[in-house]
């Protein structure tokens, strides 16, 4: 009877039947894909021997089920996501309905305003002094009289709740109304996956930003995150709750003390005293709002710390309401009033704008919160094996010791040397920097930290293009000699410092990547310094050194951004508390206070791109077209003993001085012309422009291999030249010279990114140094071909970008360009399927 159950049974399975399995079965097939989701066929066979509960069933059905496990496993994940999505897009559909409430609103209001004023133009008998018609946050921003001061004493805590409550409703209705007159800010389109809805402030007191956003983290959470600013505010040297009080309410009052950096040497540092309210309210939303205090609300009486001026936060905070489904809404709005009369004329744009506060504090803090969140749901992995929460601190501690060495505060043990007659560099330096490096037994070894500084003012010069050339070209600008010096000192010990060689050995820079934000505007990375040579104890060592870099702002699109290079050399053991020495550059625009954008178009191929039909901002004009100026600051930091103290500051005043040189030279280079078109450096005699170039590359591909390069259909006007430089494949030319490497002059999008360049830098890179051996061997084999034929397909290979990393590609295909007279004008490469190694 047994058998021919058995005998049943196989017919069922040989015919494809549905098996149905047993829990126990189940249980151990689920066992076995929790460890191997795809089992092989022999691994499936010997499940069935070891497992005595799965002897009747056969390797194909086993094979069946795992299919179908993973098919559900996938729809599950699948469903997941889709619902993530669904809610991602109900609470934006929420927070676009809301802002067009509150934008519709803001148009009412400006349609009263302006009807009021033709009243007022039209009507001699009203007087001209009447503000009935003023905003909320204009009346707001009035001398209380009197006796409202007297009924918002600041001497008990009713007093300070009555200040906080009115900061609360002023700070609503600027997050939610139409309190501030907001314009959204280019290039935040909104979405689910989008930074958020950002705007600025027009015609108001002071400088505000204001943003909103979804982020996956409960509304408890993102508030403590967004009350410890100095995490996330890189300019926030300290701040102080001087005093906590407790409401009635549930809420807590907080008295707070802040300082923040000055952006550059040539201002002043700013401090804040504010009253900080947080609570919650009726809807389930929390606030979190502050203001400054004054002297007649509780405020201290007596002027701003040394090297401070006193600065006014007006009423500003954060909304954050929950989302159904888990996650939170964010409102957030920085409104600051930051004296610009006090700093020089020159610099008030950077106190005076809008887009500064947005990119520095609204969207610093809205970025902040959604790496958090990345990180805390598993999305973001991190490379060499680091947690999350330790290269932020490195990217932190980077930033504040660049922002120490640029402040160089009195209170940190900072004080200026002597100069030499030149006032172009300052020397500041610092015999007791434990408390900046962390290690009390760094002033016992008799030394201390030197700081040459210098800043300059910029014209011209896009600072994304800046910082990102000075990224990649470090040789261009740096001394490996100096490089070895720090490498060394920090080598031996933070203050052992040996002899320099002169020139050093030259060395290749190589690029690793450690981590980056969310949006890749802020990118941590280690440097390593191939071949660098330095002298100690008689003895030269030529041996690999390594800097721990923090690079942001280098995205040309982003408006108002500072861009920043900021590195500290560091040792193999690259330890969590490794004592870091940060220098670099910090390159700020100095956006004029307009109501229009700024156009920082940078070389003459981007500007082709823009094709003839592209309208320009209302109001710009040639004259105003390129006027774009930036402030540069500089600080390198060195370690010394204190008997080769003067030494060491002469060697870095005058290193200081050749780093200046270097980017005057380069920022020549990248400025745009004011005597044409052109917008990049000067191009070898007889090259066309790009356009026109565009057209010749293409002409000749067609002529030599009989197949379009691009879609025939679309070769029209400059077209050609946009759909080029979009070419998913590297596409690169060079010059052939006689008795010279032929040399690039020409690269798309793909090609630039496959060489790790720029166009500025492209013209120094020669065909034979990115080109290995074997590379080099078949060009010169097929070379006589090419130049008879017209082209050749040439195998698959490596070849080395100019960082030194290598990068394979499946095939390369070279042909001769040819000029309008179908003379030969240069040679074209396209490497296809191209990748990084």
């Amino acid at each position: 009877m047994a058998l021919s159950v058995h005998k049943d049974s196989s017919k069922l399975l040989d015919s494809g039947k549905y098996v149905r399995y047993t829990p126990e079965q189940v249980e151990a097939l689920e066992r076995v894909y929790t460890d191997c989701p795809k089992p092989s066929s022999m691994r499936r066979q010997q499940l069935i021997r070891e497992c005595p509960i799965l002897s009747n069933i056969e390797p194909k059905q086993i094979k069946v089920w795992f299919q179908n496990r993973r098919c559900r496993e996938k729809q599950r994940k699948e469903a997941s996501r889709l619902q993530t999505v669904n809610r991602k897009l109900t609470a934006m559909n929420k927070l676009l309905m809301e802002e067009n409430d509150r934008l519709q609103k803001q148009v009412s209001q400006l349609v009263y305003e302006n009807g009021y004023m033709k009243h007022q133009i039209h009507n001699a008998s009203v007087a001209t002094t009447d503000t009935s018609c003023e905003s909320v946050v204009t009346s707001g921003q009035h001398q209380q009289n009197p006796t409202q001061h007297s009924q918002r004493d600041a001497n008990n805590p009713a007093g300070l709740l009555a200040i906080a409550e009115e900061t609360l409703a002023e700070f609503l209705s600027k997050a939610t109304g139409t309190a501030v007159d907001w314009v959204q800010m280019l290039g935040m389109k909104p979405g689910p996956d989008s930074i958020g809805i950002v705007a600025v402030s027009h015609n108001c007191s002071g400088v505000a930003a204001r943003a909103c956003g979804l982020v996956s983290l409960e509304p408890t959470k993102v508030a403590e995150i967004l009350k410890d600013r100095p995490s996330w505010y890189r300019d926030c040297r300290c701040l102080e709750v001087v005093n906590v009080l407790p409401t009635g309410n549930g809420g807590t009052l907080e008295l707070i003390y802040m300082q923040t950096y000055a952006p550059t040497t040539l201002a002043s540092a700013r401090d804040f005293w504010t009253l900080r309210y947080s609570t919650g309210l009726e809807d389930g939303s929390l606030v979190v709002c502050e203001r400054s205090l004054t002297p007649t609300t509780g405020g201290p009486a007596g002027p701003a710390a040394l090297n401070f001026v006193r600065a006014e936060m007006l009423p500003s905070g954060y909304l954050i309401r929950p989302c159904e489904g888990g996650g939170s809404i964010i409102h957030i709005v920085d409104h600051v009033d930051l004296d610009a009369w006090s700093v020089p004329e020159v610099l008030r744009p950077l106190y005076e704008s809008s887009k500064i506060v947005a990119q520095k504090m609204t969207i610093a803090a809205l970025r902040h919160i959604r790496q958090i969140a990345q990180e805390t749901s598993g999305e973001i992995v991190y490379s060499g094996g680091r947690q999350p929460a330790v290269l932020r601190t490195f990217s932190q501690r980077l930033s504040r010791g660049f922002n120490d060495a640029v402040n160089g505060f009195a209170d940190d043990g900072w004080s200026l040397m002597g100069s030499d007659g030149v006032e172009d560099v300052t020397i500041a330096v610092n015999s007791s920097p434990s408390k900046l490096l962390g290690s009390p037994m760094l002033s016992a070894m008799g030394g201390g930290v030197l700081c040459a500084k210098a800043s300059m003012l910029l014209q011209n010069v896009p600072p994304a293009l800046l910082v990102r050339f000075l990224r990649e070209h470090r040789s261009e600008w740096a001394d490996s000699g100096v490089d070895a010096y720090s490498a060394a000192s920090l080598k031996a010990s933070p203050y052992a410092v040996p002899c320099v060689r002169s020139g050093g050995l030259p060395g290749s820079q190589v690029i690793l990547p450690l981590a980056q934000t969310v949006e890749h505007e802020e990118m941590l990375e280690v440097i390593r310094l191939e071949g660098n040579g330095f002298a100690q104890d008689d003895a030269v060592l030529s041996r690999d050194m390594y800097l721990l870099q923090l690079c942001s702002g280098i995205d040309e699109n982003a408006v108002g951004a500072c861009a920043q290079l900021v590195f500290a050399p560091i040792d193999e053991s690259f330890a969590d508390d490794a004592p870091l020495v940060p220098s670099g550059f910090r390159v700020i625009p100095l956006d004029p206070k307009t109501d229009g954008p700024v156009t920082t178009r940078t070389l003459d191929l981007a500007s082709a791109l823009e094709g003839p039909g592209v309208a320009r901002p209302a109001g710009e004009t040639a004259s105003n077209t390129y006027n774009l100026r930036s402030v540069l600051t500089i600080a390198f930091q060195f370690t010394y003993e204190n008997h080769l103290r003067d030494n060491v500051a002469a060697m870095a005043r005058q290193y200081v001085r050749s780093v200046v040189g270097s980017v005057q030279r380069v920022a020549m280079a990248i400025a745009p012309s004011r005597l044409g078109s052109h917008m990049g450096p000067k191009p070898p005699p007889g090259t066309p422009e790009a356009l026109t170039l565009a057209r010749w590359i293409c002409r000749s591909y067609r002529f030599h291999t009989g197949v379009e390069l691009l879609r025939a259909d679309t070769q029209t006007g400059d077209s050609v030249l946009r759909l080029l430089w979009h070419h998913s494949d590297a596409i690169m030319c060079c010059l052939l010279k006689a008795n010279a490497s032929p040399f690039f002059t020409f690269a798309n999008q793909a090609g630039l990114d496959m060489l790790e360049t720029t166009l500025v830098a492209l013209q120094d890179l020669m065909l034979d140094k990115i080109l290995d051996e074997s590379g080099r061997k078949t060009l010169c084999s097929e070379f006589s071909k090419i130049m008879q034929q017209g082209f050749a397909y040439l195998p698959a290979g490596v070849c080395v970008s100019s960082m030194g990393r290598p990068v394979s590609y499946e095939q390369a295909i070279a042909w001769k360009v040819l000029n309008e007279e179908d003379s030969h004008h240069c040679l074209a490469f396209m490497f296809i399927n191209w990748s990084f190694l």
